[in-house]
């Protein structure tokens, strides 16, 4: 078991080298420039009609964004996640936690994880590795959750990034048998998502079998787990983490191929702006994830530029569903974008 002060130089770690490095491998893309929404030049529609609310683990957010899990558990987390969940409250979007790992294992700093005192409304999301609910136990990943007020949690899945992790996990079994049983007793309150790699629709298929009702697809094209972790390793860890650091299904591919299979589907992976949130709905996502922008945002500018980023976020999205004629988040999802070029190949490829 890492010690306290590894587990936090790598939380800190991780936050270096996602706000200052190259951390999207240019080799992949997102196929969200393959995605074209379909001008409306008649919408009859006023700009304060757009509704963008959506259900997503029981609750109504007043705008389908979810701030997607990050970090936690040093001096520095918690001020990233304070200002965060204070943008989220404020303006009805959904919260998640990084990894709880690290509190699992008695090593955390508490404040990281303690945000109902700010967070009053906003659907806040716990957040373990599969591999660690597995050895946690159904009653031990719901005592964390509870431990954090958390109204849902995520299950995260990343095989790719604990191979070239060095000290990661190497055996991924049992992690099945732990998600049916959360299945079954968090019911709509689990969501399982990937870390940069995807959620093809054959594995979607799967947890769908498992009783899971919500994904969260964080595909190729954005933050790559696999890169982050291939920049803190050097010789030949370092040659293995290069030759994976594109790999993955890109975050188009596995909405499009998800979206409309009875799964709610929250569409991240390289998710920059209000344009690129319109167009995973289209493909049939829920809502959209963002991480990366908001933490390099707040890095760099604070809060005040957290919150700009916000703002400036929903009013593309408003403005992209106006000009497709779309009064709600159903209607976007029923707009029929145009899919060319490679997303299609994938599609294809995928069906």
């Amino acid at each position: 078991m890492a010690t306290k002060r590894a587990i936090e130089k790598r939380k800190d770690e991780h936050l270096d080298l996602c706000v200052n490095e190259d951390v999207e491998p240019r080799a992949q893309s997102t196929l969200l420039e393959c995605v074209h929404l379909v001008h409306r030049s008649l919408p009859e529609l006023a700009l304060e009609e757009i509704d963008l609310s959506t259900r997503l683990c029981g609750t109504i957010l007043r705008a389908p964004i979810v701030i997607t899990g990050m970090t936690g558990g040093t001096e520095r987390a918690d001020a990233i996640n304070r200002d965060l969940v204070s943008l989220a409250e404020k303006h009805g979007l959904a919260f998640g936690v990084g990894s709880q790992r690290i509190s699992s294992e008695g090593a955390a700093r508490a404040a990281s994880f303690q945000l109902r005192v700010i967070a009053k409304t906003a659907l806040v999301l716990g957040n373990i590795g599969v591999t660690q609910a597995a050895k946690l136990g159904t009653d031990g990943v719901e005592a964390l959750m509870d431990s954090i007020g958390a109204d849902a949690l995520c299950v995260h899945l990343n095989p790719a990034q604990e191979l070239i992790q060095p000290g990661g996990d190497r055996d991924f079994r049992g992690g099945e048998a732990a998600i049916a049983n959360l299945a079954a007793r968090l019911g709509e309150r689990l969501v399982v998502k990937e870390t940069g790699a995807g959620i093809s629709p054959r594995t979607a298929r799967r947890l769908f079998d498992l009783g899971v009702r919500t994904i969260d697809v964080s595909g190729a094209g954005g933050t790559s787990w696999t890169r982050v972790e291939t920049l803190r390793t050097e010789g030949e860890a370092r040659a293995l983490g290069e030759l994976f650091s594109a790999w993955g299904t890109p975050t188009a591919a596995c909405v499009a191929g998800i979206g409309g299979g009875g799964l709610a589907v929250i569409g991240s992976g390289g998710v920059r702006n209000g344009l690129d949130v319109a167009k995973v709905i289209a493909l049939g996502a829920r809502a959209a994830g963002m991480a990366l922008p908001f933490l390099r945002a707040h890095q760099n500018g604070g809060i005040v530029a957290a919150e700009t980023l916000v703002r400036s976020t929903l009013d593309a999205l408003r403005t992209a569903m106006l000009l497709t004629g779309s009064r709600d988040i159903a209607a976007l999802q029923a707009s029929k974008p145009v899919i060319t070029g490679a997303l299609r190949e994938w599609i294809e490829g995928l069906a």
